[in-house]
């Protein structure tokens, strides 16, 4: 088996791609969901998120939510707003949110490597999560929630990119966010067949963001497996829906911490213990940091600037001396009381797209206590984790920008 492969995509119409792609499933709620599908009955959240079709209150999870979004995903084939494409194609994805762009590859990638790990992971996944994508999967008998994978830059296939974008784009949309999403469908023989050989002759991969997407689609493939006597392993089942782009050209911004309390300390006392791991300084403005190592503190009203010592700094572990384990492990566990951030309910967790306003304003409004802010994650210090078989702290990365639902599905035959 390639690593990837070309597949025959299925996309919206050229004109209404602007009225049916839509952000991911997992950074809407079902609200947000309702109100942003409301008056466009060919939003692919009526697919993505079909509880928004029921009535208010019904469990996301239900049998019923599952069985709507198939009746949605038909409905659109029926009236001809999804169609497929007629042979397997790549597809080259540019996505530019202000001055920043990235360029990559729509393709079908290798359940097995994913198994094997040369697709490398570096999160947890949770059973619930998973089954309710296994369940969306297999009420659709396609993969619509792409997932977003990495690799080492390599300029041969940037060249062949380079060789598509200058054509006149298949889809070229800007989202209500702002977020440009522009797509060339690559069907050209000679340039596929140099894509495939080019990532096959790459070690790896990484998952940036859909751990759960991949992991269903892996349990699917066994499934089918395990049903079928006559299993070849070329069944589209074996492949699930990727966006690859170059490391390069990744964006990971900074995921913010916000906590409800000071685990029973003065504003002095908290200040004084958190000296033990951190140089404090006041500051006069809104602390963003700089550098790895550097924290912002947001005390109601006061901006401080923590730097870590550098004793506190373990040498040869990729995960320990992530910023956001170094800030757990000497001020968030011991300081803090916050030992399980995946479980307790005292801390938040903000993207950075949010800006550090949102920071000052959670905790000026008496929900929280504190802030602080992070240094962003990155993208080496991602992959240095994946590639030591060892997995990142709870909201260690935030990707921007999005990738859109619906701008291209892959069907299982």
């Amino acid at each position: 088996m390639s690593l990837i492969r070309p597949f025959t995509g299925l996309r919206p119409a050229p004109r209404l791609a602007a009225e049916v792609i839509a952000p991911p499933y997992d950074v809407l709620n079902t609200e947000e969901a309702r109100a942003r599908a409301q008056g466009r009955p060919w939003s692919f959240l009526h697919i993505s998120k079909p509880e928004i079709d029921l009535p208010a209150g019904t469990d996301p999870h239900s049998a019923a939510v599952y069985a709507k979004g198939r009746e949605n995903f038909e409905k659109m084939l029926k009236a001809n707003v999804l169609g497929r494409d007629p042979e397997p194609c790549y597809y080259v994805y540019r996505l530019v949110m202000g001055a920043h762009r990235q360029t990559g590859i729509v393709a079908a990638a290798a359940v097995p490597d994913y198994d094997s790990n040369r697709i490398r992971k570096h999160e947890f996944t949770r059973p619930d999560k998973e089954d309710d994508r296994v369940r969306q999967i297999e009420a659709l008998n396609a993969q619509t929630g792409p997932v977003f994978l990495t690799y080492r830059r390599s300029s041969a296939v940037d060249a062949i990119i380079d060789q598509v974008t200058p054509g006149t784009p298949d889809v070229d949309i800007t989202a209500d966010d702002g977020v440009r999403h522009t797509l060339w469908v690559m069907r050209d023989q000679a340039q596929q067949d140099a894509i495939t050989g080019l990532f096959d002759a790459m070690d790896c991969l990484y998952i940036a963001d859909g751990h759960h997407r991949s992991a269903a689609a892996s349990r699917v493939a066994a499934a089918r497996k395990k049903a079928n006597p006559k299993h070849t392993g070329e069944e589209s089942s074996n492949y699930f829906l990727a966006v690859i782009f170059p490391d390069n050209q990744m964006q990971i911004l900074d995921y913010n911490r916000v906590v409800k309390d000071l685990n029973g300390l003065t504003r002095e006392a908290f200040l004084q213990k958190i000296e033990a791991a951190f140089n404090v300084r006041p500051e006069s403005t809104m602390v963003k940091p700089g550098r790895t190592g550097e924290f912002g503190l947001y005390l109601k009203g006061q901006w401080y600037r923590l730097n870590i010592k550098p004793e506190r700094i373990p040498a040869n572990d990729p995960v320990k001396r992530l910023d956001v384990s170094l800030l757990q492990e000497n001020l968030i566990s011991p300081v803090l009381g916050i030992a399980d951030p995946r479980r307790d309910k005292r801390i938040d967790f903000v993207g950075g797209i949010r800006g550090l306003k949102e920071l000052e304003r959670r905790v000026d409004s008496g929900e929280m206590a504190c802030a602080f802010a992070l240094f962003p994650t990155s993208i080496a210090d991602m992959m240095a984790v994946a590639d030591a078989g060892q997995v990142m702290p709870p909201k260690s990365t935030w990707f921007e920008p999005k990738l859109a639902d619906g701008l291209v599905s892959h069907v299982l035959d």
